[in-house]
């Protein structure tokens, strides 16, 4: 049996699980006690209080039918009346209640109600008064007779008062328990915490604490941040220092063809130039998003600023549509380096590109489409992979590559918690890049 159905219905929060473990059994628990006691326990002490009252109310209207008059009938009961704890007289007919009277919560009543009419036919009326009397309107051959006495005849006095001390002591002891629970749950959401953090580029001081099995967590936590970090740290390091010693040699060989003719210098200069531009796109790769803190960042002024940037230099590049405002924690410089090379990437396969921003409470998305030839949905994958070359032919006098650019733009995207993600434009039919990152 399958019950996929009631996950929707199901808190999704630790804390709101939780709850409905505490609640659940002490709900259905009380529940369980509370049916047991009225229907076994309370039920029947009111059926024999009930059976009392119900002999002596049939005797009392024998007594007075077999009187010749109603004075008669009420003098010769008068000396009962104490032991009886009853009062009688016989009222006005317009004073006699056409129907019976009780409160719609009092369900004791509403019994006790019940067992009168099925074992005193002769009744006319019932009334259970605020004031905590009881009054039963009996048919005679003398008229109707009203039998006044107190509820306590016919009903508990306190039946409230074990269910009143039972949902006491349980709120009581759910409390405490939730307190407790609460204490036991924080270093799981403060281990959630530093891992979201780590995962958006923050890192977030985190003290592993709680039982033995989230202390192991937290340590494990801590053991995989260090090392995560220390590889890109390595990384960063070894291309940053092969940059360096790269750029030694190169700069010699600018040297050396300066000296030659510009016409036989010129190829090869354009080589040296586009084995710098390379070495500045590998440090760009091997620093990825770990550059900087994030810090409040307005991202519709930073795209504003990054498209005037691209516009000034010459790119066919211009704002679409700006939704939203205010600010969100970003590393500038790593946003602006992978929109750059979206951009790029656009211009370099279509005719122009557009770029927009849509901030909402839940999410930040920075779109960047162009009208070229787009991606087929099977190479998306492969083309956000570093180094990935795609069909020879989409290069054809469009420039050359190293393969980097949405590499970059996914490790940014990554870096702050989100996702690259690539589809075909609707707006303009080539490739649509968007920067999803979640608030």
């Amino acid at each position: 049996m399958s019950f996929h159905w009631l996950k929707h219905y199901m808190p999704r929060s630790l804390y709101g699980r939780t709850a409905l473990i505490l609640l659940l059994p002490v709900v259905v628990l009380m529940l369980a006690v509370s049916v047991a006691f009225i229907q076994n326990h309370l039920q029947g002490i009111i059926g024999q209080m009930t059976g009392t009252v119900e002999r002596e109310v049939a005797f009392i209207t024998t007594r007075v039918d077999s009187a010749p008059e109603p004075e008669a009938a009420l003098d010769g009961l008068e000396p009962l009346l104490p032991a009886l704890q009853m009062q009688l007289r016989f009222p006005p007919r317009d004073e006699v209640p056409a129907a019976d009277y009780l409160r719609w919560y009092d369900f004791s009543g509403q019994y006790v109600r019940t067992l009168l009419r099925a074992a005193l036919p002769g009744i006319l009326a019932v009334r259970f008064n605020d004031d905590s009397s009881v009054q039963i309107f009996q048919r005679t051959v003398h008229g109707p007779l009203e039998i006044s006495f107190h509820r306590s005849r016919v009903t508990v006095g306190t039946p409230h008062q074990l269910i009143v001390t039972m949902v006491f002591f349980a709120l009581l002891m759910t409390v405490i328990s939730f307190l407790y629970m609460r204490n036991q749950l924080r270093p799981i959401t403060r281990l959630a915490d530093a891992a979201q953090a780590f995962g958006r580029g923050r890192t977030a001081p985190f003290h592993p604490g709680g039982a033995v099995e989230v202390r192991a967590a937290g340590h494990a936590f801590l053991d995989m941040r260090a090392r995560i970090e220390r590889q890109i740290e390595q990384r960063t390091l070894m291309l940053s220092g092969v940059s360096h010693d790269l750029r030694t040699p190169l700069t010699r060989l600018k040297l050396g063809l300066s000296m030659l003719d510009e016409a036989e210098a010129a190829p090869l200069l354009r080589d040296v130039d586009d084995m710098e531009r390379l070495l500045d796109t590998f440090l760009d790769f091997s620093r990825g998003a770990a550059a900087g803190e994030p810090e409040p960042t307005d991202p519709v002024a930073l795209v504003r600023g990054i498209v005037d940037d691209a516009q000034r230099a010459g790119k066919p590049v211009r704002l679409g549509k700006l939704r939203g405002t205010g600010e969100v924690p970003l590393k500038a410089l790593s946003v602006r380096r992978a929109v750059d090379n979206l951009i790029d990437n656009a211009v370099r396969y279509g005719e122009h590109a557009v770029v927009s921003v849509t901030l909402s409470d839940k999410v930040l998305r920075i779109r960047v489409e162009d009208d070229g030839p787009g991606i087929p949905p099977e190479q998306r994958d492969e083309a956000l992979k570093p180094f990935a070359r795609l069909d020879p032919a989409r290069n054809q006098n469009r420039g050359s590559g190293v393969g980097l650019g949405l590499a970059i733009a996914k490790d940014v995207a990554r870096a702050h918690g989100g996702a690259l993600r690539l589809d075909q434009s609707e707006a303009l039919g080539g490739l649509r890049a968007d920067i999803v990152i979640g608030r």
